[in-house]
């Protein structure tokens, strides 16, 4: 396969699992019992907000689709790029991607449930620790349950809401809220997700040693949150890309080995970077280092992945990364 067209399938993949997720989020948004979260709220029973939320992995069907879709359109690319084979007779070697192989549908299956089951985990600590923090600061139960689920915007969807967002990144939001609420708000302006259009009404605020006014601070931190689901989404599904193809072509190039297509000693990988000043200082050594099979490449910080966005690999290795692995198979290796 070209390096362009499988770069090429990770963006396109990227995309279409990053809808996924926040049409995910936006679902459990709007399924959430926005009354009952407030009622449980007046009672002081978190426990019982949390259950009218309605977490459930049904809510995240449409990323559970989407993956799988993304899996077996990495194992279809990679035996699709393969050239015609022929056995010693001749007779042409028929070559086709199967999802339902035991293996592939296994860590298809114990994946994508893993995912889904830490998300909601996450979801749920979350949640509790918000709705627990606005009861002993005294916020309205109805303005906590709307600052949980989100507001109806012009578009007629819920926006500024916290779910979606993981723990420590509800936790930014909050220090956010905090500075801006602060005499000395002008800390605010080092956030990276911020909305700059409001940098001017913090500067003045600052040099006037006051809070910004709460009606811009409450748009200020709906935008805030807006931009941090919007980063959520953007590394997760660019990192689940990565697993998904990645993976995907290992399962394919298995199932070719094991149908007597091609020998697994003539089949190794080459680590492609982005070639520009985004890529880390760490995979920029790792251009064009090849690997055989079931070898992992090494990082320029010692670090072992087995593809790019590798799952098992620090995080510092991983999220957001825009490489690829190039699979090259030298289907003259074995001719004497």
């Amino acid at each position: 396969m070209a390096a362009n067209r499988w770069d090429q399938l990770i963006d396109q993949w990227d995309a279409t699992l990053r809808k996924a997720f926040l049409d995910s989020v936006y679902r459990l948004r709007d399924q959430a019992q926005l009354d009952a979260i407030s009622r449980a709220l007046e009672r002081g029973d978190v426990n019982g907000a949390l259950r009218a939320v309605g977490l459930d992995p049904a809510s995240f069907r449409a990323w559970d689709k989407t993956f799988e879709a993304a899996f077996e359109a990495g194992g279809t690319a990679t035996v699709s790029a393969l050239p015609v084979l022929r056995d010693a007779a001749g007779y042409r070697l028929v070559v086709q991607f199967n999802i339902r192989n035991p293996q592939a549908e296994a860590w298809l299956r114990n994946h994508s449930s893993t995912l889904v089951r830490e998300i909601l985990d996450d979801q749920r600590d979350m949640i509790r620790t918000h709705l627990a923090n606005g009861m002993a600061r005294g916020v309205n139960p109805r303005t906590s349950a709307l600052d949980l689920v989100g507001r109806i915007g012009a578009t007629g969807r819920r926006e500024g809401g916290v779910i979606g967002l993981t723990s420590s990144q509800a936790e930014w939001v909050r220090r956010y809220e905090a500075e801006l609420a602060s005499d000395a708000p002008g800390a605010a302006l080092a956030r990276e997700l911020r909305d700059r259009r409001f940098d001017a009404a913090v500067r003045r605020a600052a040099d006037a040693g006051e809070p910004v006014p709460a009606s811009i601070r409450a748009k200020m931190v709906t935008a805030y949150r807006n931009r941090a689901l919007r980063f959520r989404a953007e590394a997760l599904a660019r990192t689940e890309a990565m697993a998904a193809l990645h993976t995907a072509q290992d399962e394919a190039i298995n199932q070719a080995v094991s149908a007597g297509a091609i020998d697994q000693t003539a089949v190794t990988f080459a680590w492609r970077t982005a070639r520009d000043k985004r890529v880390r200082d760490s995979h920029k050594a790792m251009e064009g280092q090849t690997r055989p099979m079931g070898v992992p490449f090494r990082s320029g910080s010692g670090a072992m992945l087995r593809y790019p966005g590798d799952p098992s690999a620090p995080a510092s290795e991983r999220i957001n990364c825009r490489c690829w692995r190039e699979p090259v198979v030298d289907f003259l290796a074995n001719v004497a």
